[in-house]
């Protein structure tokens, strides 16, 4: 160190023998400037070779920050504390940026059966006080049922049947960890995404929700609206007719909301349900579950095939749904080998919305159609469902 260099430590107030102790580390000739320089290189390239947790232990960074046999400088910097501080903390931030990105990272997918599961451990009870399991019928509507109606369901079946009941009355609840995993999985499928989505967003009504809530629409059915898409998107061969309708949904001219239009489909099937129209075909497989699911996705190919193949568009789809309605408990037996039929075709590559072979007879067009919300229906009506 030079001389004029040692005099402006004297004037800091250096003691004897610290001058010869600092003058050590510097080796002569020294310039302010460019040694600053050579010790901060020095410094970067310590650190591409060196831990961080030691490399608060260099020594030109305790020199600047700490003292040093007995140094003390009379003033500190607030530069010079600040940067301490930072270094200090380094550590602390790069724990906090791991356990950051491991919550990013994307959420697994939930199947049906799953999902099924966590309602049949649930305490549902509160839920199930307010199902009405069948229509009430009362004087010649309750002869004409008796007589010439459908079997009733078999005993050990009631319980299954009031399960998938049950669920039609829970609504979604966000702060639920498996009802968001649901939903999830749902946008996932349809849309191809690896990524998690907010539960709350316009992106739902990309699907066909009608805002930014996906629970304000389940009303009428409830998760288990939820819970038939996600069977829908879950099975590899109802997948690619689930995309098939999805895709239907988005055509320039033909265009309708998906997951409404799936909302008033569930509701078709509880209907269904509650008026027995499928209680033969539950007691000839021996569950109800997989009967009200199949005949879900059923119902929901028939829809898809009459609005592509009769040029449907929205304002159509008042009268589509109530035509469909009556056709799906009339003839659960007749959907459900439709649905069969498609997914053996969908195995060999050869199905489509518009084959007529799967399909049979197209329905009779209207002149009258109407656009009702289904929220403007009573509750347990079992009159003709329409869009939201």
């Amino acid at each position: 160190m030079n001389e004029n260099s040692c005099s402006f430590h004297n004037e800091k107030g250096l003691r004897d023998g610290q001058v010869e102790s600092v003058c050590a580390a510097y080796p002569p000739p020294y310039d302010k400037d460019t040694s600053a320089l050579r010790a901060l290189r020095g410094i970067s390239v310590h650190v591409t070779h060196t831990p961080i947790s030691e490399l608060k232990n260099h020594g030109i960074l305790r020199a600047l920050t700490a003292e040093a046999n007995g140094w003390e400088p009379r003033v500190v910097s607030a530069e010079v504390l600040r940067a301490q501080e930072e270094w200090e903390a380094v550590d602390n931030i790069r724990a906090e940026t791991g356990s950051q990105a491991s919550t990013d990272q994307p959420g697994q997918l939930i199947s049906f059966s799953e999902a099924l599961q966590h309602f049949q451990t649930v305490d549902l009870s509160s839920f199930k006080k307010r199902i009405q399991p069948t229509i009430r019928r009362t004087g010649l509507a309750a002869l004409r049922h008796c007589l010439f109606g459908p079997p009733k369901l078999h005993q050990g079946l009631r319980e299954e049947r009031d399960l998938v009941l049950t669920i039609a009355q829970c609504g979604l609840d966000s702060q639920d960890p498996v009802h968001g995993q649901v939903l999830q999985t749902i946008y996932k499928k349809l849309t191809g995404s690896k990524f998690d989505c907010a539960l709350h967003g316009d992106h739902w009504e990309d699907l066909g929700f009608q805002g930014a809530n996906p629970a304000t629409d389940l009303r009428g059915a409830g998760f288990l609206a939820l819970l038939h898409l996600l069977y829908l998107v879950m099975d590899s061969k109802t997948l690619l007719m689930a995309q098939e309708i999805f895709r239907l949904s988005r055509h320039h001219i033909q265009q309708f909301p998906f997951c409404l239009m799936s909302v008033n489909i569930t509701r078709i099937a509880i209907q269904a349900l509650r008026e027995e129209c499928l209680s033969r075909e539950c007691n000839r497989q021996r569950k109800v579950i997989p009967v009200v699911n199949s005949f879900y996705a059923a119902t929901f190919l028939r829809l898809a095939h009459v609005w592509r193949t009769q040029q449907k568009t929205i304002a159509d789809s008042g009268f589509v749904l109530k035509d469909l309605e009556v056709l799906a408990k009339k003839s659960p037996r007749r959907l459900l080998k439709t649905l069969e039929i498609y997914l053996a075709g969908v195995s060999k590559g050869q199905a489509s919305l518009g084959a007529q072979k799967c399909f049979g007879p197209q329905a009779p067009h209207s002149k009258d159609l109407t656009f009702t919300g289904v929220c403007d229906l009573p509750p347990h009506s079992s009159e003709g469902m329409w869009l939201i």
